[in-house]
């Protein structure tokens, strides 16, 4: 993959460094804190071309760590929607319960639904996120007889996903897709079990679906990563070898 160096015109006006202000105001999260350091927000953000008063979506955001800076960062005349489903929801349970013991930030949007469907309205969303959640649309899931795991239905329906966001995003709107990067060498069948996606695979299939591709950044990889455990290893959790990349609905 290339590396695109950001200009003016591909960040719009909230960059790196706005975002580290947003990064070091007061009252986030300790947790949140301990994580910015291996999400690297502040070259993440970036790629989704906001400006302050716009709308963006967190994409099965889980417990809402990109959803609490974006919100931050497109002030009160802006919302941040944080999209799970039940499941995604449940994983970030005890953080959300944290973020919000407060109430919810008027500009904070929960938006949980069913599978994967998003629900949004047509044209409605300025950019869109998905951190480390698309590979699972790919997981066929299974389990195990007593011998080996057996598929137990099919993978999630990621051309009907993939319009959905299409639809949402206003022309030229951002979405930035962050994820754990797997071994082009492996079957994708056994990239996905490890929960982890052909980065170049997944390029053009997006591009498919009627994106334009913009850049990739390589400030999340990991060479010592082999790409060859499953992400939930615990040595290895926060330290895989993510890429991210950028596309734009033309």
């Amino acid at each position: 993959m290339t590396l695109c160096f950001s200009t003016q015109a591909e960040i719009g006006e909230i960059g790196e460094d706005v975002v580290r202000r947003v990064m070091a105001q007061a009252g986030r999260l300790a947790a949140d804190l301990e994580r910015d350091a291996r999400s690297r927000p502040e070259k993440v953000i970036p790629w989704l071309n906001l400006k302050t008063g716009n709308t963006v979506i967190d994409i099965f955001g889980s417990g809402g760590y990109y959803s609490d800076l974006l919100a931050r960062l497109v002030g009160d005349q802006g919302q941040a929607v944080l999209h799970n489903n039940t499941g995604f929801e449940q994983w970030g349970t005890n953080i959300l319960q944290d973020r919000f013991r407060n109430g919810l930030p008027e500009n904070v949007i929960m938006h949980t639904r069913s599978g994967i469907n998003l629900a949004l309205t047509e044209g409605s969303m300025d950019a869109a996120l998905i951190v480390m959640a698309l590979h699972d649309l790919y997981v066929i899931p299974k389990r195990y007889d007593g011998n080996s795991y057996v598929p137990i239905g099919p993978a999630a329906d990621v051309d009907y996903f993939y319009e959905q966001v299409l639809a949402a995003l206003k022309r030229g709107g951002r979405f930035v897709v962050v994820d754990h990067a797997a071994d082009p060498d492996m079957a994708d069948e056994a990239s996905n079990d490890l929960h982890r996606i052909n980065e170049d695979i997944l390029r053009d299939v997006i591009v498919d679906h009627g994106f334009k591709y913009v850049a990739s950044d390589l400030s999340l990889r990991n060479p010592a990563d082999d790409r060859t455990r499953i992400v939930f290893d615990e040595d290895l959790q926060g330290l895989t070898d993510r890429f991210v990349l950028v596309f734009e609905k033309p």
